[in-house]
């Protein structure tokens, strides 16, 4: 029987039935750091890869494999992969597949880490990447280059919620013969299915949508069993950014509840999108689900909602992202996003402080722009908060 997306999240660590070994409705943790043998053959067996079962927590931990069998399972791909945090499934992701000499092509709006690291690969390695707009497949021809080994996406980018045609970009990748990288973050498997439009691995911040509730820092990676298998027994392995057992449990907990909770992020940030496009203090809104934005097309191709991030900018420059942030009662002045809170950050002075402007400028980030994670909160509530900090700009 084929279960809807709802059933499927809650019944997540059952889907395999490894949670069924304990007979528990809630899957256990297994705070382990290492794994006993029957016998020293048997050892010497799993070692070799000739018998399956657990070594050692940094190799495979039941509780983390859940996650990875739920990941794989709602994005649709072989195999699922956990990792620490965001950043190093991004990195382990990116290492595994590039060499010296080898080009990056990016989405030019992207996470301020996952930026920092691109130049640190381009640095010391001598791996090139390039910042384009990625928007229609001719822009994706236009800056492809000879080398392009892997095409990196954000969609929506954080945090212009710029949108990348990720059917395009897949499309240019296997004529090339490049591997096709989705961040997937910002709209979960439940808004945005990236390995359906032809992506060979998706990424998640799992600290954010998939965790929910602000308590876990974890990244996951999906895509085709050869390259999860490749990634697991090197930059996983070898470089060590694994995900803690308990930190797993807590992102299953949290997932149980993801369509419900991207649901009402979606109702309350299209409706607080709306109210801010009219308020005299903001210069423009960035929200795939209003009627205005530019590529609305593009949105209704491939997202079923607009989630609940909102980019928007103000009159006034740097100073009046600063005084709008300080004025804030009841949203939380905070990075990240996904979370039960509302939570409100400047990226000019934040997230992405460290990226250049003139790079900055380049990404559509100007001194003035807002980043808005809407939480679950009364949406009049997060609105009387947020009217009454645009209040205080407009004087």
């Amino acid at each position: 029987m084929r279960r809807k997306l709802s059933t499927k999240l809650v019944h997540l660590p059952d889907l395999k039935g490894e949670a069924g070994v304990s007979g528990t409705i809630t899957p256990p943790i297994f705070q382990t750091s290492t794994f006993a043998f029957d016998s020293a053959e048997q050892g010497g067996q799993r070692f070799a890869g000739n018998e399956s079962g657990y070594i050692y927590s940094r190799l495979g931990n039941p509780t983390v494999n859940l996650l990875e069998e739920a990941i794989a399972e709602l994005e649709g791909a072989d195999e699922g992969v956990a990792f620490a945090s965001g950043m190093a499934a991004i990195s382990a992701v990116l290492i595994a597949l590039v060499y010296t000499g080898d080009h990056v092509l990016v989405s030019r709006g992207v996470y301020g880490c996952t930026y920092g690291l691109l130049q640190l690969l381009q640095e010391r390695f001598h791996v090139d990447y390039s910042l384009a707009d990625l928007g229609t497949e001719h822009a994706v021809r236009a800056a492809v280059t000879a080398n392009t080994k892997v095409i990196y996406i954000e969609t929506p980018m954080n945090p212009t919620m710029e949108l990348v045609d990720i059917a395009a970009c897949c499309r240019v990748a296997k004529e090339i013969g490049a591997t096709v990288i989705v961040d997937n973050t910002f709209a979960t498997p439940v808004l945005q299915r990236p390995i359906e439009l032809g992506a060979d691995i998706v990424i998640h911040s799992a600290t954010k949508y998939l965790g929910g509730h602000g308590d876990v820092i974890m990244g996951l990676a999906a895509g085709p069993r050869e390259l999860m298998s490749k990634m697991r027994m090197t930059t996983l392995k070898d470089i060590g950014g694994i995900a803690a057992p308990f930190n797993a449990w807590l992102v299953l907990r949290g997932m149980k509840t993801l369509e419900i909770r991207m649901n009402r992020h979606s109702e309350s940030a299209m409706e607080i999108a709306n109210r801010i496009q009219r308020h005299p203090a903001v210069t423009h809104v960035y929200y795939p689900g209003l009627s205005s934005f530019a590529q609305r097309e593009l949105y209704e191709r491939q997202m079923s909602a607009a989630g609940g991030v909102i980019g928007f900018t103000l009159s006034g420059g740097y100073q009046s992202g600063i005084q709008f942030m300080n004025k804030l009662k009841l949203c939380k002045r905070a990075v990240s996003l996904g979370e039960v809170h509302t939570l409100v950050q400047h990226p000019a002075s934040m997230t992405h402080s460290l990226i250049p402007k003139a790079t900055r400028e380049q990404m559509g980030i100007d001194d003035s722009f807002i980043r808005l994670s809407v939480g679950i909160e009364d949406v009049d509530d997060i609105w009387s908060d947020l009217e009454q900090a645009l209040a205080a700009c407009s004087e």
